[in-house]
């Protein structure tokens, strides 16, 4: 395991990808990647009352039909800010800690923001600070085909493996879901199923998830 981890961008990550700011001493995000759909840069999945639901946020197209990460521009189509809202209190209302966090999580969605980049990040900063989670973060200058010194999970931490496949450093450790009794335990959720149901027990949860 090497000091540095190489990770994409994400819409509120699952919690595989928070195990890697747990783990690692620095955290390098890559932003020259070519931007691709059906990823965890625009989807995050919760739990529903009706099992796993993926919020996906619009993007514009690009005039050339690819895009760097960081020259993803949101779409305001659908009105998709108040739609992941809903389905966010729809989720979670009963969760022990939401409450606790809405209204600070709720300015998220009354904002708007240019670039998905931006917007996931101060997502990110914004969890890491609830849970008590510094890692050391800082983006990539330019597209790293060949990652040097560090462990690189861009195209690992995928819904298409959307457990712990592929990925042998981490195990989903359960933890209190509100539809447990009636889904099971859902692994690997976005980190703000951890963050609702957990609060400050978070950190616990990413430490024993970490192999």
């Amino acid at each position: 395991m090497n000091r540095d981890v190489l990770l994409g961008s994400t819409y509120l990550g699952p919690v595989e990808y928070y195990t890697k700011l747990y783990a690692y001493e620095n955290a390098v995000i890559e932003q020259y990647d070519h931007y691709r759909k059906q990823t965890y840069r625009n989807r995050c999945i919760i739990a529903s009352a009706d099992g796993p639901l993926a919020l996906t946020i619009p993007t514009e197209k690009s005039e050339t039909g690819k895009s760097l990460m960081k020259e993803v521009r949101i779409s305001e189509h659908g009105n998709w800010r108040h739609q992941h809202w809903n389905a966010f209190v729809a989720a979670y209302k009963q969760s022990p800690f939401f409450d606790y966090y809405s209204d600070e999580f709720h300015q998220f969605f009354e904002k708007r923001y240019d670039f998905l980049l931006d917007f996931n990040q101060e997502l990110l900063e914004w969890v890491c600070e609830q849970i008590d989670l510094h890692p050391k973060m800082r983006f990539t200058d330019d597209f790293i085909l060949e990652p040097e010194g560090m462990d690189d999970f861009r195209d690992v931490i995928s819904p298409k493996c959307h457990e712990e496949a592929g990925d042998s450093s981490f195990i989903a450790k359960p933890y209190y879901q509100v539809f447990e009794d009636k889904l099971d335990f859902l692994p690997n959720l976005s980190i703000v199923d951890l963050l609702f149901n957990m609060g400050p027990e978070s950190l616990l949860v990413l430490r024993d998830s970490c192999k």
